[in-house]
């Protein structure tokens, strides 16, 4: 078991790392909830190649030392391939990344796309950058995915992620939707995998502040003022705050769909729903409207 195993034996990515039991809960339990998500949805074919997307954020660090904490301790068959897609932002700092991922020994790629360029040319006046950003960003990695044999994308989207998604259709899409821990492209030949769907984001930003990780910052889509994530983000927040928990309850509600119980007559045949009839002989009437003949 993951608790029976010495720490002196994880993997580089948590040297340093603190010996206090605060911090052995914590690393624990964002082990234990990645492997649930992964074994909840099958994310996991022996013998596959991930490619991990590795931004430089707070949540993409801690996706990268977990997953390879789970193949350290022989948790997880597959092979992983670490990769930062270097957009053009102006001051990134390039060899962060690299000489962090070579100082751990950990396989990677980086690779330098001016996609910042792009964005900002073709974005009109008032829009935000965050949706065609995500597109070429997403074709990019879809790209060296498959120049690295790899069969999945893997992405740092945690719960709070999810939930924040999950609101922001609801109020400005019109529909109930958010981010699948697991997707297959249109393409149909890679997947898109969130391993860290059931960890808060709370737990991200004190694990990778506990390792001391070389956080670098958006400067991109974060520097905008008025994007629809950050006011749900502040919604919620609001409401976590008076209610404690009430995260984690709204986020089980996308565990516990009753689509009877909604107004999508795709989802549910409603028009077949009428309670059972009989004549005075106990035999079975024929439902008029699903004959489609009229009274």
């Amino acid at each position: 078991m993951l608790d029976d195993l010495d720490d002196k034996d994880i993997h580089p990515l948590f040297a340093g790392a603190p010996s206090s039991t605060e911090f052995r809960k914590l690393r624990k339990r964002m082990v234990r909830e990645t492997r649930a998500a992964i074994e909840d949805y099958g994310m996991v074919r022996p013998g596959d190649r991930w490619l991990v997307c590795l931004s430089g954020g707070k949540d993409s660090y801690a996706l990268l030392a977990i997953l390879h904490e789970l193949k350290w301790r022989g948790l997880l068959p597959v092979d992983l391939l670490a990769c930062n897609l270097d957009q053009g932002q102006p001051n990134f700092p390039a060899t962060v990344l690299p000489e962090f991922l070579m100082a751990r020994g950990v396989e990677h790629r980086i690779e330098y796309r001016d996609t910042y360029s792009i964005v900002k040319d073709k974005t009109p006046a008032g829009r935000t950058y965050c949706a065609m950003c995500s597109r070429l960003r997403r074709g990019n990695l879809y790209r060296i995915a498959r120049e690295e044999g790899c069969s999945a994308v893997v992405l740092g989207h945690h719960r709070d992620d999810i939930l924040e998604t999950f609101f922001m259709n609801l109020f400005h899409g019109g529909r109930l939707a958010t981010m699948p821990p697991k997707l297959l492209n249109e393409e149909g030949d890679l997947t898109l995998l969130r391993p860290l769907a059931y960890v808060a984001e709370a737990d991200c930003e004190r694990f990778s502040k506990a390792l001391n990780y070389p956080i670098i910052p958006c400067d991109l889509c974060g520097s905008q003022e008025g994007l629809q994530r950050v006011q749900v983000k502040r919604l919620l927040d609001e409401w976590e705050a008076r209610t404690p928990g009430r995260r984690q309850v709204m986020f089980r509600s996308l565990m516990n769909v009753r689509p009877s119980h909604l107004l999508d007559p795709a989802l549910f045949d409603f028009a077949a729903l009428f309670p059972a009839q009989s004549d005075t002989d106990g035999d079975a009437v024929p439902n008029l409207r699903d004959s489609g003949r009229e009274l």
